[in-house]
């Protein structure tokens, strides 16, 4: 069973990328380089809100993961990417933004001990996110790009041809 679930799934082959029809996995008890309190912090507050206020259950740590896989990607130059899919999953791990947005979500909604280590760890992503991507020089003419900095960077526009 264990190794069924390790085996990497095909990503663009029909539906199958997409794992919203699945029950979703219990939340990691862990996140790493996070206190245990911190964690704790992120649980109640992913368990306390419904669904449709933009956190569920292991949320803020597939949006850490995505940051991560993103920044690790080789190259000097990364741009960001949006997602094939419209749920809320596939655009969370494939689109940086949406990951990041949710991330700044989690930071305003916790308490500041845990917010403060939450925002020293982004501290770091999001300077290798402003070093690593270009910025838009014509995304203040589109209105739906406002917002967060990282809103404001080049998309890879090639997966769309």
């Amino acid at each position: 069973m264990r190794a069924q679930l390790s085996l990497p799934e095909p990503m663009y082959a029909g539906t199958d990328h997409c794992r919203s029809d699945r029950p979703p996995r219990p939340w990691p008890t862990r996140i790493d380089r996070l206190s245990s309190r911190t964690v704790a912090a992120i649980h109640r507050e992913e368990s306390r809100r419904p669904y449709d206020e933009g956190l569920w259950p292991g949320a803020t740590a597939t949006a850490l993961a995505a940051c991560r896989s993103f920044l690790t990607l080789p190259g000097r130059w990364l741009y960001l990417r949006r997602g094939y899919c419209a749920c809320e999953q596939c655009d969370l791990r494939n689109d940086i933004a949406v990951a990041r947005d949710l991330l700044e979500l989690t930071v305003h909604r916790l308490p500041r001990r845990p917010r403060r280590e939450l925002e020293a760890l982004l501290a770091g992503l999001d300077e290798e996110l402003w070093r690593r991507t270009v910025p838009d020089p014509f995304a203040h003419r589109q209105q739906h790009r406002g917002g967060a900095w990282w809103h404001r960077r080049l998309y890879d526009l090639d997966h769309l041809l």
